[in-house]
């Protein structure tokens, strides 16, 4: 990938290309108002990608993620699987010596993604976190019973995992019964917000 975006040229049209590949002016500018993250701030270390516990599933490296949000490289990016893979546990940011929050970059990507009607190269994520989010507007938290159900019904993976499934209630871990927290109307006003937001294309899909 490194001889991918290392040659930058300009055609006679204006139109910038990295290693041959089209770049999109502004792609760089919504992934950062977005995330509120500067990408320019990263000197490709690397230490994202050598600390990351899901880069051996990476299509994308995720300094490479970065790399080529910043040159504009918006239909390599959002097609590739490591936006979806990353689960946001901030080991990037935590050896990253320019505090670069990478996690947030993948979820602008990932609203970016879904906003425009990208194929999601790995449904069974894309239906979690729809599923996840669906779950918490509804009853204001995760109820972690009701989430398994509804993602097994979703994927037709109905029976995978149903020993983990069964330990897990035989400790007490899965709840049968969803609490009813407080602050349920207010968790319900922000979903209200972010789709009032999208409505706008301000980027918010999920």
């Amino acid at each position: 990938m490194g001889d991918a975006i290392s040659a930058e040229s300009a055609t006679t049209s204006g139109e910038v290309r990295f290693g041959g590949k089209k770049t999109e002016p502004g792609f760089c500018r919504e992934v950062e108002r977005l995330s509120g993250q500067k990408l320019s701030a990263c000197y490709q270390c690397g230490e994202c990608t050598a600390g990351c516990p899901v880069a051996f599933a990476m299509d994308l490296m995720p300094n490479q993620v970065t790399r080529m949000a910043l040159a504009g490289m918006a239909d390599e990016v959002l097609q590739s699987r490591s936006i979806w893979l990353c689960v946001g546990c901030n080991t990037c940011v935590t050896r990253c010596p320019r505090l670069v929050d990478l996690p947030r970059v993948m979820d602008s990507l990932r609203q970016i993604a879904t906003h425009r009607g990208v194929r999601c190269p790995e449904p069974a994520i894309r239906a979690f976190h729809d599923t996840f989010l669906h779950g918490v507007e509804r009853g204001g938290r995760l109820h972690e019973l009701a989430l398994v159900a509804a993602l097994k019904l979703k994927t037709g993976r109905l029976f995978q995992d149903v020993p983990a499934g069964v330990a897990m209630m035989a400790k007490g871990k899965l709840a049968i019964l969803p609490e009813t927290p407080e602050g349920k109307a207010e968790v319900r006003r922000i979903f209200e917000e972010c789709k009032r937001r999208a409505g706008k294309g301000d980027g918010h899909a999920g």
